[in-house]
């Protein structure tokens, strides 16, 4: 942080695992693309500095003084007052800080236990378990090639109606995918690509230039419930809550 006095830098917290936050944006007056905050974040190392400056141009000659020889420099001015930036840096030290929540099962509710645990390994995804914790309890779990969420169904742990359960899933190869499941007996849709949603935006085929997020097909498994296949060939890094409005 620059002092407004005399323009000097002085460290108000040290992270050693350093998150990136961009005031402006938070009050609608930035303009800097997520995706360099997000190239800025992946270079920092532990033993490396971060600098995100707030301030208006009066700081700006002591900022550039000070910062000299900073491993990262991200400067934006912004104009509210200092209980605001305080209240959105406190937001922002208070999110970093946050435990990790990982999805880990998605409970799909079936009729036939067993016709669906057949089908799911015909589908070619990793079996994990078939438990049995009682007459009325029966849990068995699926994880598709590469995720890590894996698949839940069975007796006794839902009471989602069987064939309500819609979920998606991401490949690199959207062809190669669909020739796979379509060699392994699965009744896979057409590949289209445009829009997932509706069904009267779909384009057929998939995308020519296989644009990332562009490529879909679907299958159902016995009970009805969907499967949505998309095709990712280039990551997209989403802007944080706070920032979506003026990315």
């Amino acid at each position: 942080m620059i002092d407004r006095g005399n323009g000097k830098a002085h460290v108000v917290k040290r992270m050693d695992r350093p998150h990136v936050r961009v005031i402006p944006e938070w009050f609608g007056g930035g303009i800097l693309p997520h995706k360099e905050l997000h190239e800025a974040a992946v270079e920092l190392m532990a033993n490396r500095a971060a600098l995100i400056a707030v301030g208006e141009p009066t700081t700006e000659k002591g900022l550039d003084k000070e910062s000299t020889g900073a491993a990262k420099l991200v400067k934006r001015a912004v104009e509210a007052t200092p209980g605001e930036i305080t209240s959105k840096w406190q937001q922002a030290l208070k999110e970093a800080n946050m435990v990790d929540m990982n999805l880990e099962i998605d409970i799909i509710p079936v009729s036939d236990v067993e016709r669906s645990k057949q089908f799911y390994q015909s589908v070619g995804w990793r079996f994990d378990d078939d438990t049995a914790a009682g007459d009325d309890v029966r849990i068995v779990q699926f994880t598709p090639p590469g995720s890590g969420c894996s698949v839940t169904f069975g007796k006794g742990i839902t009471a989602a109606a069987p064939g309500t359960a819609e979920a998606g899933l991401t490949v690199s190869d959207i062809v190669a995918a669909h020739d796979e499941l379509a060699g392994r007996g699965i009744n896979v849709s057409e590949m289209w690509h445009g829009a997932p949603f509706p069904p009267e935006a779909r384009i057929a085929g998939p995308d020519p230039e296989h644009t990332s997020y562009g490529s879909f097909f679907s299958f159902n498994d016995p009970d009805g419930n969907a499967w949505l296949v998309q095709e990712v060939t280039n990551r997209r890094h989403l802007p944080t809550p706070a920032a979506a409005g003026s990315v």
